[in-house]
């Protein structure tokens, strides 16, 4: 009985320690997601977000609300760097209920853009479409 206990205890301990290494890992695997949606590469984008979901089973939306690029979302990021390939296909992506959801200033993505005078952009335009 004793041993299955000390067995149990070092199974838990080597988990939370392997755990710790996975949420490192992940922020290495994402360290440039910002660089790719400014510079607009859509190849890129796929392939990192690809790599993040067969390496870490996650997809975008399970990660989105965590990176902040200069303090804004990666689909505000594209707006403000006129990154359209970038920010359409994050808008594909994402789902719909989480376009509509407010961000961490409280605004959505669209309410953000108005404020900012985005409205014309192309990114705006697929957002619309999309929701």
């Amino acid at each position: 009985m004793l041993n299955i206990v000390k067995t149990s205890i070092a199974l838990s301990a080597a988990t939370f320690i392997f755990a710790g290494n996975a949420h490192a890992d992940i922020n290495d695997a994402l360290q440039n997601i910002c660089t790719i949606v400014k510079a607009d590469d859509k190849g890129e984008l796929r392939k990192k977000m690809k790599k993040v979901q067969s390496d870490y089973r996650l997809k975008l939306q399970d990660y989105y609300s965590g990176i902040t690029c200069g303090g804004q979302s990666l689909i505000r990021t594209a707006m403000l760097n006129d990154s359209v390939e970038t920010g359409t296909m994050l808008i594909k992506k994402m789902p719909k209920g989480d376009l509509n959801s407010p961000e961490s200033d409280g605004l959505t993505v669209i309410a953000w853009a108005s404020k900012n005078g985005l409205d014309d952009s192309a990114i705006v335009e697929a957002l619309n479409d999309r929701i």
